[in-house]
């Protein structure tokens, strides 16, 4: 035992990370496959939330941070240095439970509005203007939200202060926030666990949820007034039309981008790292990985319902993996 944990210490090299419960399934298996591929590269990866990886990462007690919101101005200055690598992309999706309906549209304003409590019945007359021949019910509506802070409230309260004026106002966007009306449920999980439970229920989770457990979803008006499902396609489709005005730092919202196909709650997940790293066995072992996240293991994504990054975004990222800088 010994001998084991003495080979541990000393030939082999383990990169600690924390942060998203997003990105979690993906980032387990390139670290597993990219361990056996490397051996004696190991990866330990806390999975504990947005805050708690840009906390971390910020306090320099894991050598990468992860997020599903990027960070803000305020939170750079604490970490100067920092770079923000998106990985992969995902998509919120408006899950509901509507007794027989098995097919719903609604535009931007709309679900605002139903989170503003200002639309509370499903048969409400602008609701059923974009869905004619379906049979809405006389139901009230009952909203669903996340309790706790995450970057899957982030994106979607992002995307409602781009097309509601209101929300944006009274409302905000932050990775939690004072909700108008509604249940609340921890994680994910329990938004869809509120849904399933609950007779003209309407809620936000990750398209990885809805699919899983087979809740319907609305198909959402985008920018250019499409209506559009939510897919690893349509989710491509939003990142690849904001491409071309990429900042430099990536630090980039796509929800509501424009472009026929594009799915307007579409979010990239990012990995958090010091542009200046100060362990340089670590530091190369962290640009390999990323070198390799970028190109080999984009094709781990689908599989595990993740959207891949557009080849656009992948060039940009190349440029900025070559900035990381390792001590002499």
């Amino acid at each position: 035992m010994m001998l084991a944990g003495w080979r541990a210490g000393w030939c082999d090299l383990l990169v600690n990370g924390a942060g998203a419960t997003f990105p979690y399934p993906i980032y387990s298996k390139w670290f597993d496959v990219y361990s056996k591929e490397h051996p004696g590269i190991h990866f330990n990866y806390q999975s504990i939330g947005s805050g708690g990886g840009i906390r971390m990462i910020t306090q320099k007690t894991v050598d990468l941070g992860a997020s599903d919101a990027p960070m803000t101005d305020e939170q750079i200055k604490a970490a100067p240095g920092m770079l923000h690598f998106p990985t992969v992309m995902g998509a919120d999706v408006i899950a509901y439970n509507v007794p027989g309906v098995k097919t719903l549209k609604l535009t931007g304003p709309l679900v605002a509005d139903i989170f503003l409590a200002k639309i509370t019945k499903w048969n409400d007359p602008a609701v059923a203007k974009i869905n004619p021949g379906v049979a809405l019910p006389d139901q009230d509506i009952t909203v669903c939200h996340r309790s706790d802070g995450s970057g899957t409230t982030y994106i979607f309260v992002d995307y409602l202060s781009k097309v509601s004026s209101q929300w944006a106002k009274d409302v905000g966007k932050s990775t939690s926030v004072k909700w108008p009306t509604g249940l609340g449920g921890k994680g994910n999980e329990g938004v869809t666990a509120l849904v399933q439970q609950t007779p003209g229920a309407i809620g936000y989770v990750e398209l990885i949820y809805a699919a899983n457990n087979h809740i319907p979803f609305a198909d959402l008006q985008n920018h250019d007034g499409k209506f559009v499902t939510a897919s690893l396609a349509s989710v491509t489709a939003a990142a690849a039309a904001m491409a071309s005005s990429m900042p430099a730092d990536f630090r980039v919202s796509i929800t509501d981008a424009p472009g026929p196909d594009s799915y307007p709650i579409s979010s990239f997940t990012w990995l958090l790292v010091y542009q200046q790293q100060t362990d340089k066995a670590k530091g190369q072992q962290i640009v390999n990985f990323l070198k390799w996240a970028l190109h080999d293991g984009q094709q781990y994504a689908p599989p595990l319902q993740y959207a891949q990054l557009p080849a656009s975004v992948v060039a940009l990222e190349d440029k900025q993996v070559n900035q990381i800088q390792l001590p002499k």
